[in-house]
């Protein structure tokens, strides 16, 4: 193996070793809010760095490469690893927002039972596996095959708004509660939004296509 394809090969361990720190956090920032847990919420927040240094480390290797001035194969390689690399940090960011929230639902009584928000993570943390093994294996059709379930999530998160609007309407003291809720649903629904964006960029990756805005995603989802 020459020293260049070793180069690229640290970088896509990078971007694993990310990956799965990232989808740590999101796990842990869900049991921090079904466990009612303050001390596992700030662990997340205080781990964000983490996944900052990360995305700092792989753009720093990306650039390092392209400077090599690659085949065209790698040059999609280095440039999809580096938007892989911006997503999975914004996952991160989202796990943040729910162990936030978390902390301060945690101040007053539950709601209700946790059980369409669990869900909705786990849909979504499905997503992002299914995205980044596609990715590992060199699988487009198994990305493709990622991208029709973000509407499942956003089907969740909507019914999920309407049940807390009514909520809110009926109850007036539920208002603050429900809104810290409803935030903690779209920050699950974006990261659904961020594997979908990855299982997209593995399909240009292995196919040499751009389908972010294209008539045959549209058709798929």
């Amino acid at each position: 193996m020459t020293h260049y394809a070793e180069e690229l090969a640290k970088l896509k361990e990078s971007l694993l070793a990310m990956a799965s720190h990232a989808e740590s956090a999101v796990t842990r920032a869900m049991r921090a809010l079904v466990d009612r847990d303050d001390a596992l919420a700030r662990k997340v927040e205080e781990d964000d760095n983490v996944l900052d240094q990360f995305e700092i480390e792989i753009d720093d290797t990306a650039i390092h490469l392209l400077a090599k001035a690659p085949l065209a194969t790698e040059l999609r390689l280095i440039t999809v690893a580096m938007k892989i690399s911006q997503n999975l940090e914004r996952v991160g960011d989202e796990a943040v927002t729910i162990s936030r929230r978390a902390i301060e639902l945690n101040t007053e009584p539950q709601l209700k039972p946790y059980v369409d928000l669990p869900r909705m993570a786990t849909m979504s943390l499905e997503m992002l596996r299914e995205a980044l093994t596609a990715f590992v294996n060199r699988e487009p059709e198994r990305a493709r095959a990622v991208i029709p379930r973000d509407h499942d999530v956003d089907d969740l998160n909507r019914q999920l708004h309407r049940e807390l609007s009514s909520y809110m309407v009926e109850r007036p003291t539920t208002i603050t509660r429900c809104l810290r809720l409803m935030v903690i649903s779209k920050a699950i629904e974006r990261i659904a939004d961020h594997a979908t964006n990855i299982a997209e960029e593995v399909v240009y990756l292995y196919e040499a296509k751009d389908i972010r805005h294209s008539d045959q995603k549209r058709n798929e989802a």
